[in-house]
């Protein structure tokens, strides 16, 4: 039998919110391969194997999981949210271009899922309703300067920005200085919602104003979304509603 390659998204953290066709992938494969948590979601079952690695080998992973198809196995290399935000669908197909011709001709697909970014702002509301971007703050993969620059350029194009990896306790400054650049650069009380471990028990999420976000309040387990100059706040009891309207008036 043809070996297959799916690269698929679980999803945020509520199994409700893993799709069918991933679903379906997780049930057809013979092997697994992802970083430790995410492979960790996936329930053992007789003919697949598992094959958690830290999240610092995704070359590695790649190549790993290319080889087994070549092979004939079926796999399935599993990233949280979508494969293709931030995560290992960029890698394998960046394996495949430095790897073998045969790689190519190889069948591989991508399974998209619901990204943090997405869970976050319909906890939310629809903060995300007009033009936005999404800024990973990691400096694991680039160097700050240009997440500097990216996060600049952004905000002084009032978009609403999601950030990833806000703030690691490894490299904490990062978002502490994030935050210095939208005080300087935005200069109003746009809200700022941190969504943290969106979708599962832990699930945690406020609202502030930009001058009164901390940088305490983000973890590398928190989503963060910035809303833009046109972004409102519906006040009511329990929860406010956060949204940016669909237009812009001249």
């Amino acid at each position: 039998m043809s070996g297959w390659l799916v690269i698929a998204g679980l999803g945020p953290g509520d199994e409700n919110l893993v799709t069918p066709d991933v679903r379906q992938a997780l049930d057809g494969a013979t092997d697994v391969v992802g970083y430790i948590p995410y492979v960790a979601r996936v329930a053992p079952r007789d003919g697949l194997t598992l094959h958690p690695s830290d999240n610092r080998v995704e070359m590695d992973r790649s190549r790993h999981a290319l080889e087994m198809v070549a092979k004939g196995r079926r796999v399935v290399v599993v990233s949280s949210g979508d494969p293709g935000v931030f995560a290992m669908a960029s890698a394998v197909f960046q394996a495949v271009e430095s790897g073998p011709l045969a790689w190519r001709e190889l069948d591989i697909r991508v399974a998209p899922g619901i990204t943090a970014m997405l869970a976050a702002a319909a906890q939310a509301g629809a903060p995300l309703g007009h033009d936005f971007c999404a800024i990973n703050l990691s400096d694991n993969l680039k160097p700050w300067p240009l997440i500097e620059k990216r996060l600049r350029l952004a905000a002084e194009a009032d978009f609403a920005m999601a950030f990833y990896n806000p703030r690691s306790k490894a490299r904490p400054e990062g978002f502490v200085k994030t935050l210095h650049v939208l005080n300087e650069v935005c200069a109003d009380a746009r809200p700022v919602i941190f969504a943290r471990c969106v979708s599962t028990p832990e699930q945690d999420i406020s609202v502030v104003p930009l001058p009164e976000a901390r940088p305490e309040m983000a973890d590398m387990r928190t989503l963060v979304i910035v809303g833009s100059s046109t972004t409102r706040v519906i006040t009511r009891e329990g929860a406010p509603i956060v949204y940016t309207p669909r237009s812009v008036v001249a």
